[in-house]
């Protein structure tokens, strides 16, 4: 298919692009840029009014409400905001008490307003100040149960995203824009760069539909590891766009950042901030959705991320099937065996659900695994499962799995809950495990303290 094809395509909303099922409908981020440019004045005098109050804000949400918000932090270097997109006890409990809280914002965002992990910080943090809506700002889909919350608790503000955008296509709605203004980024001059890049991919000379046409071919040749570079640790929501947008129906795109190249079944893709980071957003949609056409999938859903979240609550109720012992963390022993059988083009999902605090600690786990000659990804629960979870379950059969699980300290109580942060991250860990072995997926468990 020509690019001009391709483009006129796109723009006409044409479904039968894809599947021909409902891609029309999740449309809205190709004009999201125009239009939040219009709503910028109402965004930024809200955050003009917020800094005089307030000298820190936090970011309550997950997956696409918290990987572009992660990544504008980082590029902006805004130490005062702060994003919480774990339920690790020890992660959550420190936040919490290097908080001045009443100079803090707490900004809750989820589309659907119900995200178990940020209705449980919201919990905490809601008890912590003492139940004051004007600490509190919400970022949610219009008419979602977050926005009548927000109403009833007299929340600061309350700023609608665009419903037919879905989550990880969202950094430039609200979703995006609305902690980028907060944390002093030049928000105005993000938005000019993704405008530019919209009509630069509305031409025969499409950025975006080249790069996707490019990773589609690739997938084609047997290359369906995408690596590529992480700038700013933009990676992690190119991680979540690329996985959950291909991973399903056995096929998919898995993004392998800062792996090497080299390879039979990889394909390099170039990450570029030289037009600004709203046009390498902007480009990127369009290539994530372009290389759907190609892959003949409906790159707008994501058909296996509600089983991780339906699971959580079968373990957290009592009612999901108990882990077999064969199940039951091992020592390093079992890692090794795993990773003696691997071969490209398999690659070695890293799982881990522990302290962010210990990233560095995997370090040598991801060395050894990377000696197989795989691809290695590495995922930090539960963010993961809001983002690569759908490929890991949907997408082709090649992964094995490492599970990496610590002691998480002291339970952290959720108020209103029966249950804490620990028992929910471990019940977040049971029940991806279960998924993936029940798929037959190869995966072993391991403490932190055994590698």
């Amino acid at each position: 298919m020509e690019v001009a094809e391709l483009v006129e395509r796109i723009w006409a909303r044409d479904a039968s692009l894809w599947t021909g099922s409902d891609e029309a409908q999740w449309l809205g981020w190709l004009d999201e840029p125009a239009r939040m440019q219009e709503r910028l004045p109402e965004t930024l005098a809200f955050a003009e009014e917020a800094r005089g109050v307030f000298d820190a804000a936090v970011l309550l949400g997950m997956g696409g409400s918290s990987l572009a918000p992660e990544v504008f932090r980082r590029v902006s270097g805004a130490e005062s905001f702060h994003v919480l997109d774990t339920t690790h006890p020890a992660a959550v409990r420190r936040l919490a008490e290097s908080l001045d809280t009443e100079r803090t914002l707490f900004l809750v965002s989820s589309k659907s307003g119900t995200t178990l992990e940020t209705r449980s910080h919201l919990d905490l943090f809601w008890e912590l100040i003492r139940g004051r809506g004007e600490f509190f700002v919400a970022v949610t889909d219009p008419g979602s149960e977050l926005e009548a919350l927000a109403g009833e608790r007299g929340f600061r503000a309350v700023f609608q995203g665009e419903p037919t955008i879905g989550g990880r296509y969202s950094a430039l709605s609200a979703f995006g824009i609305v902690p980028a203004v907060l944390m002093g980024a030049d928000v105005e001059e993000l938005l000019a760069g993704a405008v530019a890049m919209a009509e630069r991919c509305r031409t025969a000379e499409s950025p975006g539909v080249g790069l996707g046409l490019a990773l589609g071919a690739g997938w084609q040749d047997g290359r369906d590891k995408v690596v590529f570079a992480n700038p700013h640790g933009f990676g992690l929501w190119l991680e979540q766009l690329l996985a959950e947008s291909t991973g399903k129906q056995g096929k998919g795109l898995v993004p392998a950042p800062e792996n090497d190249p080299d390879g039979p079944d990889r394909q390099a893709a170039d990450v570029s901030l030289e037009h600004g980071l709203g046009a390498e957003f902007y480009r990127w949609e369009v290539a994530v959705a372009t290389a759907g056409a190609v892959l003949g999938i409906n790159p707008f859903d994501q058909p296996n991320v509600q089983e991780a979240k339906d699971r959580t609550l079968d373990v957290l109720s009592g009612h999901g099937r108990g882990l077999t012992p064969d199940m039951a963390a091992g020592d390093m022993g079992a890692v090794e065996n795993l990773l003696a059988e691997a071969r490209p083009p398999e690659y070695v999902a890293i799982q881990a659900f522990i302290d962010p605090a210990r990233e560095g600690d995997l370090a040598p786990l991801v060395k050894r695994a990377r000696a197989t000659g795989c691809a290695v990804t590495v995922g930090l629960g539960p963010r993961y499962l809001h983002s690569t979870g759908q490929l890991h379950k949907g997408g082709p059969p090649t992964g094995r799995f490492v599970q990496i699980v610590d002691d998480p300290g002291d339970e952290l109580p959720i108020p209103g809950r029966e249950f804490g942060f620990r028992r929910l991250i471990h019940a977040q860990a049971e029940g991806d495990l279960a998924a993936l072995a029940e798929r037959g997926r190869p995966i072993v468990r391991v403490r932190l303290e055994d590698l």
